[in-house]
């Protein structure tokens, strides 16, 4: 495609990623359909998950880190007695061992130590980068570094079933949680070993799986030139933050990037911003002494 067949598209979609394809490959396509000059995901899924995965559009990118750092939600499917290299099916098999009967006490116990604040040590297969490269790339070198334990928080961990060696889980975590690091862990808390033969996130931040279209639609709504009813609007992701409403005055000065008191504003935090007349602006940060201080602005005034 011509560079001068692009065109300017602000908003999120929120993609249910198919398996076997990589966030890039799908961010690509989806970008293509769209025509858009520019656009990102919000942290990748596996190759082997599925799943919410939002994809931001033009202005909707200055947002993007704020989804990357969000609470995330998954059901996984987990196999006990098998650990591989890289702790999913992609991977080759490294050890095998017995699966006995699981009491489910010591299943319920063993949970409950995984929930709450945990540390977690990255997998060598993760994007995390050592000394510039990330270190799958290593990996794929037959190459193993030592990696530092990460704090993450668990949430929520839940058993929604157990059926022969697999269990199936629901988890609600942290942002940097691997899920398949927890998988192995909780596979060595019952003395098996364990991988990840099926992922799916079901959440990220305000979104949740029932707002998700996938690529079949998004074809679809590009052969009927419907492609913007499936684009959500940029303050979508911001839907739980508190709103500070400007007057025409303040937002003036705010977008010469001046701080401004604003009667009855938040006292802390971030802030989504609004004009006077409901459009949306950007964001703000409250300072320390009470006024909203503009950090990531709309080119223009358009949401």
């Amino acid at each position: 495609m011509r560079r001068n067949d692009l065109r300017d598209v602000n908003g999120i979609v929120l993609l249910d990623k198919p398996a076997e394809m990589t966030s890039n490959a799908a961010l690509q396509t989806v970008k293509r359909l769209y025509r858009a000059r520019k656009a990102g995901h919000t942290g990748s899924l596996d190759p082997l998950a599925t799943g919410l995965l939002p994809l931001c559009f033009g202005n909707a990118t200055k947002v993007s880190a704020f989804l990357l750092d969000a609470d995330k939600s998954y059901r996984v499917k987990v196999k006990l007695g098998v650990k591989t290299t890289t702790g999913d099916t992609e991977g080759e098999i490294i050890v095998k061992r017995p699966v006995t009967d699981i009491d489910p006490d010591v299943l319920n116990a063993v949970l409950l130590r995984f929930t709450g604040s945990i540390e977690q040590i990255p997998p060598m297969h993760s994007a995390i980068k050592h000394q510039g490269q990330p270190l799958y790339k290593l990996a794929r070198q037959g190459i193993e570094v030592e990696r530092k334990a990460r704090a993450v928080v668990i949430h929520e961990l839940h058993l929604v079933g157990l059926e022969g060696d697999v269990l199936d889980l629901e988890v609600s975590c942290s942002k940097g949680t691997y899920i398949r690091t927890l998988a192995e862990d909780i596979g060595e808390a019952l003395g098996m070993g364990a991988h990840v033969i099926a992922l799916r996130r079901t959440a990220t931040g305000p979104f949740t799986a029932g707002q998700m279209v996938t690529l079949a639609q998004l074809e679809a709504a590009a052969e009927d030139d419907t492609l913007e009813t499936l684009l959500l609007p940029i303050e979508a992701a911001l839907a739980n933050w508190p709103e500070v409403c400007l007057s025409e005055d303040l937002a003036f000065y705010l977008r010469q990037g001046q701080a401004v008191f604003v009667p009855r504003a938040p006292t802390q935090g971030w802030v989504k911003l609004r004009t006077a007349d409901r459009r949306f602006l950007g964001v703000g940060r409250v300072l320390d002494d009470g006024r909203v201080a503009p950090k990531r602005l709309l080119s223009g005034l358009g949401g």
